[in-house]
Formats: structure tokens, sequence, C-alpha cells
């Protein structure tokens, strides 16, 4: 089974994620649904995927799980997810769909995955199809993972998901690999998605680039990151539109810039002590509705 940097980082992101996702579809629905998709081999993620549910038994039982995989190059995934299989409580059904990812709406059609909990990871070298996009959609019900050659902004869009995030991992002196996108309806979700991409960022020392300005340096992941360009975005940002609340400042983080939420609450802070912005209360923690205002 090949392997490379971005395998690797690919399959520790799904984990990441899926570990999130998992259990906060479970405690809102009775059934959920998660489909997994590449082009070509799965570089192991499928397995790692199987694995995360079944850490999750206890929160499965008297539930109903159904795992999608598509994948079209790898002959010994049977083989491979076997073990892994038998390991599931029965409530979890794993169906393995020979064919490409372009198969994925027929496929989450079949799994009676409409109206309920859907996660679905897309490894695709070229530009995404919008029928996987609708499909991953799955009405409202949906959130997706995906890694593309080119940014699916505008697409993830198109399809019905309001909060889309983008970076570019950048591998050591290899250049960029693709771009990494999420969409979801859940701003908990997405902040789940970008502490995930830094934490195995750091791990493998990956660094991120926006994709909407690839000129900008790459963003080290590895500690916390000066709080300065950020304030500096989110200064831009209150000059464009006006005051803001502390939420939609962090949304903004979250969704046009490589940063996490936590950093967006140092960066206010910061701006807050250089008296560049001012807020709502005069002390006290940064609460989501408080409004942060130019100070001049």
């Amino acid at each position: 089974m090949p392997t490379d940097r971005t395998t690797d980082f690919l399959r520790e992101l799904l984990v990441r994620q899926l570990t999130t996702w998992l259990p906060a579809a479970l405690q809102r629905s009775r059934r959920a649904t998660v489909a997994l998709a590449w082009t070509g081999a799965d570089g192991g993620g499928a397995e790692a995927a199987l694995r995360v549910v079944a850490a999750h038994a206890d929160q499965v039982r008297g539930r109903r799980v159904t795992v999608l995989v598509l994948a079209d190059g790898t002959s010994d995934l049977p083989t491979r997810l076997g073990p892994v299989e038998a390991e599931l409580p029965a409530e979890v059904a794993v169906h393995l769909l020979p064919g490409a990812p372009q198969q994925l709406p027929v496929a989450v059609k079949a799994a009676g995955a409409a109206g309920s909990p859907l996660f679905t990871f897309l490894d695709l070298p070229d530009a995404v199809p919008p029928p996987l996009l609708t499909a991953a959609a799955n009405g409202r019900a949906g959130e997706v993972l995906l890694h593309a050659g080119n940014g699916a902004r505008d697409a993830l869009g198109a399809a019905g998901f309001p909060l889309v995030a983008e970076v570019a991992p950048v591998f050591g002196a290899h250049g960029a690999g693709g771009v990494i996108a999420f969409g979801s309806r859940s701003d908990r979700s997405l902040e789940a998605v970008r502490d995930a991409l830094w934490a195995v960022g750091a791990d493998l020392g990956v660094r991120y680039l926006d994709p909407a300005d690839p000129q900008a340096a790459p963003v080290d992941v590895a500690g916390d990151p000066d709080p300065g360009p950020l304030a500096g975005e989110l200064l831009a940002e209150l000059r464009r539109g006006g005051p803001r609340s502390v939420t939609e400042l962090r949304r903004h983080a979250l969704t046009a810039t490589v940063y996490r939420a936590a950093d967006a609450n140092r960066a206010l802070a910061h701006l807050l002590d250089v008296g560049d912005v001012r807020r709502d209360r005069e002390s006290g923690r940064l609460a989501g509705d408080e409004m942060i205002t130019l100070a001049r």
C-alpha cells in the first residue's frame, strides 16, 4: 500500500474529524451515515475510519450507523477491512462499493441517508463534480471534508453549504498538496475541523496557505501564532462591513483565513490592548454576542 506525506496527513485528518463528528451525530439522531470515497487507493483511511466507529461502540449501540466505502484502486480493501469489521457492533453496516467516487449519489440514496446526519470524505485529484457535493449536503443534514486539486469554495456554496473553509497544505520543500475544503452548517464543526487541521499539521510538520492568497507566506501551525496578521485581517473586515459581533469575527477567521477560533480571540485581545477596537463591555470574557467596533 503506497504511502506519502499527503496520504498520512489525509488519514490523520479524517480520523480526528470523524472522532468529533460521530458522537455528536449520534446524540441528535438514532441513525447516521459515513461515506468515504477515494479516486485510487485509500492509503489506510478506510481502516482508520472503521476503527473510529469501533472505538465508539457504546454510543453506537441502540442506533444504526452505515459506512459506505468507495475506492476504485484498492483490490486488497476487503481483506484489510475484514478484521476491523469483525470488531464492530451489529448496529454498524459496512458497504464496500467498488467504483469511482461518482457513485456517491446513488450509494447515499440506497443507504437511506436522507434526513439523518451524513459525514462525507472525498479524496479527488481534480475538480469536484457538483452532484457529489449535492449528495454530501444530504438536504440540510450533511458535512463534507474533501481533498481536491483546486479550491471548491464556490461549488460547496452552490451545493448548499453556508459555512466553507479552505486551506492549502504545504509539505516541506515539496510545495502545496492540493486544497483541503470543508462544508458545514455548524460553527462548532467548523471550529473542530480547523482545530484538527492545526493539530495534524503540528504533528506532521505541515504548514498552511490560504488558497485565495497564494502569494502569502505559509503559516507555521506549531504553537500559537503571532496575532498580528490575523489582527490585521479582522481590522480589514471591520473596515469593510462595520461593527461585527465576536461570533461573526471568529467565523470570518474560520472561513476566510487559515486560523482557528482561538487565534481570533487572541487577535481581538491584541486589538483591544493596543486600542484599535472597542468592545461593548468594559471587562470580562469576550462573549459571542458582544459587538466589536473600530476605535478610529
